[in-house]
Order: C-alpha cells, then sequence, then structure tokens
C-alpha cells in the first residue's frame, strides 16, 4: 500500500492575523487570497484584522509576564479563546521602519506572550496555543530586495521577530514570504503574480497541516490534493 493510500488527511485550522490601517491594502489582498485557498481546501480561518477589531497593544503594568501573579485582561482572555486550537499561524504586515508595526508587535507582546514566563522563554516551553504550531509570515515593503538585502532586513528581521517567536514559544517551524517595491505604482501584473505565489505557499502549509512533514518528504505527490 502506498503512503498516498494509508496517509488520512486531518483538518487544519489557520489563524490569519492581518495588520495594516488601510482595509484595500495588498496586505488585506493577500490575507484574503491566502483565506480562499485554505477554504477551498476544506480547511477552516480565523481572521483577525488588528485594525478593525481597534486592538489595543500596549501592554498594561499588571500584564507583564515577569509578574508572579500577572493580570489576563478580557481582550486578551478573548483571543485566546478564538485561537486555541489553530495550526498555524499566519502574520500579515508591511514593513515598516525596518520592523513590524507596533500593533503588531503588540498583539505578541499581549497575545501570544500572555502567561509566558522567562522561564519558559529560557526552556522553550510549549504551551496549548503555540506549541508545536507552525509560524508563517508575508510582508511587503516598498523598498527594492537590493535595498532590504543591503540594509539586512531578510537577516535581521528573520533573527528578531520570526526566530524568536519560534524558539519563545515552542513552535514547529517558521517561513516566510517577502513582496518588495509595494506601493500605489505596483502593476497589476506583478500584484497578480505575488498573489498566485501566497495561493501556492497556502497550498503547501494546508498539505504540511493535514499530512505532516515527515509523510510529505515520502511521498510529494500528497501535497497535490491541495493544488488548483
Amino acid at each position: 500500500m502506498s503512503i498516498q493510500e494509508e496517509v488520512i488527511a486531518r483538518d487544519g485550522r489557520h489563524a490569519v492575523i492581518v495588520c495594516h490601517p488601510d482595509p484595500d491594502s495588498f496586505n488585506h489582498a493577500i490575507a484574503a487570497r491566502y483565506c480562499d485557498e485554505v477554504r477551498a481546501a476544506g480547511q477552516t480561518v480565523v481572521v483577525r484584522d488588528l485594525y478593525a477589531m481597534h486592538f489595543d497593544p500596549i501592554l498594561k503594568a499588571d500584564e507583564r509576564p515577569t509578574l508572579a501573579d500577572p493580570v489576563r485582561s478580557h481582550d486578551v482572555m478573548a483571543e485566546h479563546e478564538i485561537l486555541l486550537g489553530c495550526d498555524v499561524f499566519v502574520l500579515i504586515y508591511p514593513i515598516w521602519f525596518g520592523s513590524p508595526p507596533a500593533m503588531m508587535k503588540g498583539y505578541v507582546e499581549r497575545v501570544f506572550g500572555a502567561g509566558v514566563s522567562p522561564d519558559d522563554v529560557r526552556h522553550q516551553a510549549r504551551g496549548d496555543l503555540l506549541g508545536n504550531k507552525r509560524l508563517l509570515s508575508f510582508t511587503t515593503s516598498a523598498m527594492s530586495e537590493p535595498w532590504l538585502a543591503q540594509e539586512g532586513q531578510e537577516m535581521g528581521l528573520g533573527a528578531v521577530f520570526d526566530d524568536y517567536i519560534v524558539h519563545a514559544f515552542g513552535m514547529h517551524s517558521c517561513e516566510h514570504k517577502r513582496f518588495a517595491l509595494i506601493t500605489d505604482k505596483t502593476g497589476q501584473q506583478s500584484a497578480a503574480s505575488y498573489l498566485w505565489e501566497v495561493a501556492q505557499q497556502a497550498h503547501r502549509t494546508c498539505a504540511q497541516v493535514a499530512f505532516g512533514d515527515e509523510a510529505l518528504m515520502h511521498d510529494p505527490q500528497l501535497a497535490r490534493r491541495f493544488s488548483r
């Protein structure tokens, strides 16, 4: 019996967290395309549009994880209830002055970091929310790829944000798709090409969740179930 016959696809649940103030932005187009592809694959999407939610990114003094008994605010507890059980956490945001928007950083601090102590971070403790889950990021920049490379943007953001999140919260892995020269002048052909890449990434991620990395390594044809 082949691996494809033996492996049963499991359901997947994707948390798509988008952070851009303009609902007509390319970041929102990325989120919409990703969600469409995941739903078409028969998996579930939970969308958190931080600006539309008016999410408060400010970590309160009594929420600090260094306290012996930090407070869990109602909005943070509500987010945990919504996100619990997600297999993939998809962060979609523009790069502003070399880093994610403050609201996205605040979401990581208040929601991802709630209840996570410094000892948990040091030992890469795997909590119920993020432990062994996948991190996937899509970022946009108005700058060119050569300029970003010259400034060390890819290495810097990967180290201080992606890698840190994965290691701090005991996540499974991370992938990052970067789109450069995203401005009001971006042509339709370029935008369509980028969104095609988003769709392909969505297919791969759905396959990874459904079958697991080991099964896909043994039988890459499994991923074709999610291609359109």
